[in-house]
């Protein structure tokens, strides 16, 4: 017997001491949520490690279509489906569907069956307005896109640039969309001089907002109800036009050497567990009744998403980048 134990512990060592698969994951999530899917994933498969590599929306799409002739990525995961869909679009994404889909809501996932990605969560505009601030400045709480573009908010604004933040794309997309071209773009040349500062991430607006540096900051409401919920002097204001809004989501890439992992991963996202995770910060999650009550996020506000094609906002995206470019690059961010 004792003989026996010794046997079933050496050959338990071993089935510790294997080495792990890395699964190489591109993401733009949220640093504060990285670590729960990676746990989550990893107690559910022991054999498989999360390697992420994690920047903002827009870079983690030039770096996909930059390495389009040799990638690297095994899982892009936490990126914007109208970039899902221009990769998708470039021929790089294996069309799969997960184990338990059938249980996702078909609205926030790829139309096509098997679906070219999968949707975890809904994102979307919202203002954070420093109530403080803007009272030493005589603000009043703007209600409203075209609220924004008023002369007195010149130089109190700060926003997402659109090539580097899928926020910043989600804004300027839902505008061409909401107003058509032509309105559109005369309204971004109206709010561009009241804009301080374009900025390369989608959260930094409502932070600068939450620290008083600029009284207002367009951004999206994970990062706005984090503010809020912080103690920052900031309220959320969600534009009576509507929102832009995009999917978080996840996809797997053609070219992968690890696609039985690949597809382990995509499944666990597709999951309840995860999507509970996901409803830590997310008003509108993928997995019905799932979703929780968060604080400052109206009742109704999957209701005040605007429409919003994203094939169309993917198949644009190079074009109404260089556009956006050439008419107010002047004010970003240095990088």
């Amino acid at each position: 017997m004792a003989l026996s134990a010794a046997v079933l512990s050496l050959a338990a060592t071993a089935v510790l001491a294997q080495p792990k698969t890395p699964l190489l994951v591109y993401t733009a999530l949220e640093t504060d949520a990285m670590k729960l899917y990676k746990d989550g994933f990893e107690k559910a498969n022991p054999d498989i490690e999360v390697k992420w590599v994690r920047d903002s929306t827009g870079i983690v799409t030039a770096k996909l279509l930059a390495e389009k002739a040799n990638p690297q990525a095994d899982v892009v995961a936490g990126l914007a489906a109208s970039s899902l869909a221009l990769l998708e679009q470039e021929g790089m994404l294996v069309a799969y569907e997960p184990k338990g889909f059938k249980e996702l809501n078909p609205a926030y996932s790829d139309t096509k069956r098997p679906p070219a990605w999968v949707g975890m969560d809904v994102w979307a505009a919202t203002i954070c307005f420093n109530t403080v601030e803007a009272k030493k400045r005589g603000l009043p709480k703007p209600e409203s896109w075209k609220d924004l573009a008023k002369p007195i908010y010149k130089g109190a604004i700060t926003m997402p640039h659109p090539a580097s933040s899928g926020t910043g794309y989600l804004d300027v997309s839902s505008w061409l969309q909401m107003w058509g071209e032509t309105e559109g773009w005369k309204y971004m040349d109206a709010l561009h001089e009241n804009i301080a500062q374009y900025v390369h991430s989608g959260s930094k607006p409502c932070k600068q907002a939450g620290a008083g540096e600029f009284p207002i900051g367009i951004s999206f409401e994970f990062r706005a109800h984090q503010v809020q919920k912080s103690g920052a002097p900031v309220e959320l204001v969600f534009p009576k036009e509507g929102l832009g809004w995009d999917i978080e989501a996840t996809s797997l890439m053609k070219t992968s050497k690890k696609m039985e992992q690949a597809k382990r991963f995509a499944d666990w996202m597709a999951s309840k567990e995860s999507n509970q995770i996901t409803a830590t910060w997310w008003a509108v999650v993928a997995y019905p009744g799932v979703a929780k009550k968060l604080e400052g996020i109206p009742e109704n506000y999957e209701k005040l998403l605007a429409k919003n094609d994203i094939n169309w906002a993917a198949k644009n995206r190079e074009r109404i980048l260089a556009e956006w470019s050439k008419r107010y690059e002047g004010k970003s961010e240095a990088k």
